[in-house]
């Protein structure tokens, strides 16, 4: 999201400084509680609380496959990529390496 908005702390996000505040703001503001870990029920509380964005996960085995579409229709997106074995949600920053393509559809985000 820092990306998005072009929030000017978005470096030190990115190395991992600055973060914990911010966090906890939204875990509160969205009502998510990750104290036993996360998952897709958590990813569709933060999807009806970031209703200006859309989620998008893809499968970290099949990066073109989609387990999870948010329900907006906003130009704003943040992708994740899942990884069943460890059970663990990663930022995409850049979706055409994530996928290993040359171009990504801008309307349904997977291969041209």
């Amino acid at each position: 999201m820092a990306r998005l908005n072009n929030d000017p702390k978005y470096k030190s996000y990115s190395n991992g400084y600055g973060l914990h505040k911010p966090v906890e703001e939204l875990l509160k503001a969205s009502s998510v509680h990750l104290s036993n870990g996360g998952g897709f029920e958590e990813l569709q509380q933060f999807q009806q609380y970031l209703s200006d964005y859309k989620n998008m996960v893809f499968d970290v085995l099949y990066s073109d496959r989609v387990t999870f579409n948010g329900n907006s229709l906003s130009a704003k997106k943040l992708y994740l990529l899942y990884d069943q074995d460890y059970g663990n949600f990663n930022v995409i920053t850049n979706l055409k390496a994530a996928m290993a393509k040359r171009s990504i559809c801008n309307g349904c985000d997977t291969n041209d």
